[in-house]
């Protein structure tokens, strides 16, 4: 198993107990299994002062922080202190100064796009946005099916970071401007073949913001996995086709999309609840692809 499969099942399974209030056992694993993910340091000693803050004990949170600090980790702003496990931090000097050096040392970090081909010309182009905390690696995998549909897949990586390695989505125009930039390089046999945006999570919101605002371009259609869904746009600057939303029903996620159910379904999306997923891509995921080529 390599160093990123390792890391991101560590994570899963502390989840996994972070959800069931085992925090001490989740704890015990990401501590024991944290040999060999060093390029994780700085998310893994924000994941055990999670732990830590959300078991009771702000001070052993705080000096977790505060070793992966002094050996050169950072975390956004937002992450430190907005987050309610970290709530015990608040207000203490020592907190607020690590804060301070974490906010000096904050940089984007632009990757180009992951392109991949199918086999002959190219119907049309997915372009695939990854979740939070993952990378273009991510999505090139879990969107590969759309390869066997014809479609050339882009996988773009956001330039966002909260930590050194926790990329996501937090804004749209910082968004579209990865996008745009990634966009400027596209092979030219691709420059006029149908595009679908396309996304998971937080990638799923920035897609389907991007389809429905047409920024940083138009694209035909949409396809988001469990998105997590903020506001979104007041009208959709034009008719989506394919304009499709997946949520599994144990997804932590489905409340909010519920919620905005009604706008996104006048705005012309089609919402698939899968019964029994939680937040991740189904099993089936590829057969759920279907012909997009007959949706475009």
């Amino acid at each position: 198993m390599d160093q990123t499969t390792r890391y991101d099942a560590l994570v899963d399974r502390a989840e996994v107990l972070y959800e069931a209030e085992r925090y001490g056992e989740a704890l015990e694993l990401v501590t024991a299994e944290s040999g060999g993910l060093e390029p994780w340091f700085a998310e893994l000693a924000h994941l055990k002062a999670c732990l830590l803050g959300a078991g009771g004990d702000a001070d052993a949170a705080l000096r977790a922080l505060q070793e992966a600090s002094a050996a050169g980790a950072w975390w956004a702003q937002g992450i430190l202190v907005d987050d309610d496990d970290l709530a015990g931090l608040r207000g203490r000097p020592e907190f607020e100064e690590l804060v301070a050096v974490s906010a000096a040392r904050v940089s984007d970090d632009p990757v180009p796009a992951l392109i991949a081909a199918p086999d002959g010309p190219a119907v049309g182009v997915v372009v695939a946005l990854h979740g939070a905390g993952q990378t273009a690696a991510h999505a090139r995998q879990d969107w590969a099916g759309v390869l066997d549909r014809g479609y050339a897949l882009i996988c773009v990586q956001s330039s966002q970071r909260m930590s050194t390695n926790y990329r996501t989505w937090p804004d749209p125009e910082h968004a579209a401007s990865d996008i745009r930039h990634a966009m400027d390089v596209l092979p030219v046999e691709l420059h006029d073949v149908p595009m679908i945006a396309a996304g998971f999570s937080a990638g799923g919101r920035a897609a389907l913001n991007w389809a429905l605002t047409a920024q940083p371009m138009p694209v035909v259609g949409v396809l988001a996995l469990a998105p997590a869904l903020r506001e979104l746009p007041a009208t959709a600057a034009r008719k989506l086709s394919p304009a499709t939303i997946w949520i599994g029903t144990d997804d932590d996620l489905l409340e909010v999309a519920e919620g905005a159910a009604d706008k996104l379904e006048s705005f012309g999306c089609t919402i698939e609840r899968i019964p029994g997923l939680g937040h991740t891509f189904p099993a089936d995921f590829d057969e759920r692809l279907g012909d997009l080529a007959g949706q475009v």
